[in-house]
């Protein structure tokens, strides 16, 4: 199994400015590959409390500090931006970084994107799927012929530059959707499940409909990433104690635009158990829930988003150090010689 870290480099501390919270991150990728982990991604947001709004901008510096992660949004929102310009900047992140570059596409979680390039909420399903289409397309061909309804045809035109991988993985992310894992399935591509509350139980039925899309339009068997919050500390009291604060914050303000109740800290130490969707704990621990949820989905990638809410950045750094040191190499060797020990890139 690949294990890995996403983030999308949180400012929701006044204390923190955006140049230090970059600096920051770069050095946690730059660790994240020193301790052996398999994937570090960056998301996308246009908002004041999180500073990532260009991925592969982040990426491509991470990629001069970095020898073998690979390296991937987490996620780029394709319905509102542009497929050659997504593909042509992800290329050219595979050749900074010698074919380590990775596109996990979403439709979004936020919808700020949308007024701010011009694009209608009522479109927000049809613009995904032409706009992967589209992406797909230009990382099949050098040259695209190609007609949509939102956005000009390309009458064979040729996109560079043209990336080190072929092709250039890219992975759908989804938070549930059937729709979506099927589509992501019946187009063969991997999936990127986010599991960030509830049981994990209640997302296995998405899981096998991507997994059957795929078979029936004759795909082999695609992989899956199940992605999370996280944070770990050498202790449990001490991880869980470190990590609400930030967690319960940053969950309380997008739960006020969106009318959820606050955060306690019952409903958090709840999300903790084996069966909750937050890793927050000790390695052992961590570790557990990682093979616990393996044996519901038998997925190829774990990715862990430590940084939910502003932590200081030597916790972060030291979550990283244990997850790489202490959680991989265990969870690697208990699943040796399963059919999970396989590639996540395709």
């Amino acid at each position: 199994m690949e294990i890995g870290i996403y983030t999308f480099g949180e400012l929701t501390s006044d204390a923190l400015t955006p140049e230090q919270r970059l600096a920051d991150l770069i050095e946690e990728i730059e660790l994240a590959d020193q301790v052996g982990l398999d994937v570090f991604g960056v998301g996308e947001h246009h908002r004041p409390d999180f500073t990532v709004s260009a991925p592969a901008v982040v990426l491509g510096t991470a990629a001069g500090r970095t020898e073998r992660i690979r390296l991937t949004s987490a996620v780029t929102v394709l319905s509102s931006d542009d497929p050659v310009r997504v593909f042509q900047a992800f290329a050219t992140l595979d050749l900074l970084s010698h074919g380590r570059a990775e596109i996990m596409a979403g439709r979004g979680s936020f919808i700020e994107s949308f007024p701010l390039f011009g694009y209608d909420l009522e479109d927000y399903d049809e613009l995904f799927a032409e706009k992967l289409e589209l992406l797909l397309a230009i990382r099949d061909s050098e040259r695209v012929t190609w007609t949509g309804r939102h956005r000009p045809p390309l009458p064979d035109l040729p996109v560079y530059p043209r990336p080190v991988q072929d092709p250039l993985p890219v992975w759908v992310a989804v938070g549930g959707s059937p729709q979506s894992a099927v589509r992501a399935g019946g187009l063969g591509l991997p999936l990127a499940l986010a599991i960030i509350g509830g049981m994990p139980e209640r997302f296995a039925p998405v899981a096998e409909l991507h997994r059957r899309a795929a078979q029936e339009t004759g795909h082999d068997r695609p992989p899956m990433s199940i992605n999370s919050h996280g944070f770990l500390a050498e202790t449990s009291q001490a991880a869980a104690q470190e990590a609400f604060p930030a967690f319960a914050a940053m969950m309380d303000r997008i739960g006020r635009e969106r009318g959820w109740p606050p955060m306690t800290r019952q409903d958090f130490d709840a999300t903790r158990t084996v069966r909750g969707a937050n890793f927050v704990g000790s390695p052992q621990e961590v570790v557990e829930k990682i093979l616990f949820q393996h044996e519901i989905f038998g997925h190829d990638r774990f990715l862990m988003q430590m940084s939910v809410g502003t932590l200081p950045h030597a916790s972060i750094m030291r979550s990283i150090e244990l997850l790489g040191t202490e959680v991989a190499p265990v969870v690697r060797r208990e699943l040796a010689g399963t059919p999970a020990e396989r590639s996540g890139a395709m």
